[in-house]
């Protein structure tokens, strides 16, 4: 999709959280399918809220942007509708995964730009590149894996730990914590806001996206081999491209393909109940 622009489409879309994918949630099996460890205990030095409000004010500057400059596409365009209704399906599984997502406002901006990009801020403020969907033709199966994989980041919690891994080591924040009160450590949180779009996160954070991804996307009733034939076109695109902006802060691979295809089997069971097909 193409919209008119300095930005050379950037568009923009709000996600309504509706439950439409209440009742696969009933009757989905509480325990988790993929294994993943444990959240960074680093995350801890920066309190959730702090993180969350850092996450909303960026979001709200981006969107603020994006809609001065003309680039938020209509509530009636049909990519909007698409990705607000694959996004639906998704977030009544977060709260498995992360309490707090109960309570998240969650939104997607839909950003009208060539760049193959998506993102999940904490506390749920999603944005899609037009340039993800258009250039790799991405299936709805497709798109529920970049959205459940980026939704993982901030329900994991990734950016609120890589914030306090950034700042200094843990010994030294643990210290300011005590002298000066966990609330100023949370600081850091809005300090570091006009970084969480473009933090790095680590090849083991990148792993527990995508399986925490895979899951939810599975759960929600898409089909869990999209995650393989996705990745695929990620690495035909940055081979023919020479290089994604996407893959600067999502390292590919065929290791993660590899990682991928070993767990699709683990959730296939929940897709095929979701999607009727068991």
């Amino acid at each position: 999709m193409r919209l008119s622009g300095p930005w050379r489409g950037r568009r923009s879309f709000l996600l309504l959280a509706a439950g439409g994918a209440a009742s696969a949630l009933a009757a989905a099996p509480a325990l988790a399918q993929v294994s993943v460890g444990k959240s960074s205990m680093a995350r801890n030095l920066v309190p959730a809220d702090d993180i969350e409000q850092a996450g909303a004010q960026q979001y709200t500057e981006l969107t603020l942007q994006a809609r001065a400059k003309g680039m938020l596409a209509p509530d009636d365009h049909p990519q909007v509708k698409r990705l607000r209704g694959i996004a639906a399906r998704l977030t009544p599984f977060a709260a498995q995964w992360n309490p707090r997502a109960a309570q998240w406002k969650w939104e997607v901006n839909l950003i009208g730009s060539p760049q193959i990009n998506a993102f999940c801020l904490p506390g749920g403020k999603i944005a899609f590149y037009s340039g993800i969907l258009d250039q790799l033709n991405l299936s709805d199966d497709e798109v529920a894996m970049v959205m459940g994989h980026e939704m993982a980041h901030a329900l994991r919690e990734h950016a609120r730990a890589r914030v306090a891994k950034n700042a200094g080591t843990g010994a030294a924040l643990s210290l300011g914590a005590q002298i000066l009160g966990l609330g100023q450590v949370g600081d850091l949180a809005a300090r570091a806001g006009t970084e969480l779009i473009t933090l790095k996160f680590s090849r083991s954070d990148e792993t527990d996206a995508d399986l925490v991804g895979l899951e939810l996307a599975a759960r929600a009733g898409y089909d869990p081999r999209a995650s393989v034939t996705l990745w695929r076109k990620m690495a035909t695109a940055s081979k023919n491209q020479g290089g994604l902006s996407f893959l600067s802060t999502h390292p590919s691979g065929s290791d993660r393909i590899r990682i991928l295809e070993s767990n699709v089997p683990k959730v296939d069971g929940l897709y095929r109940a979701a999607s009727g097909r068991g």
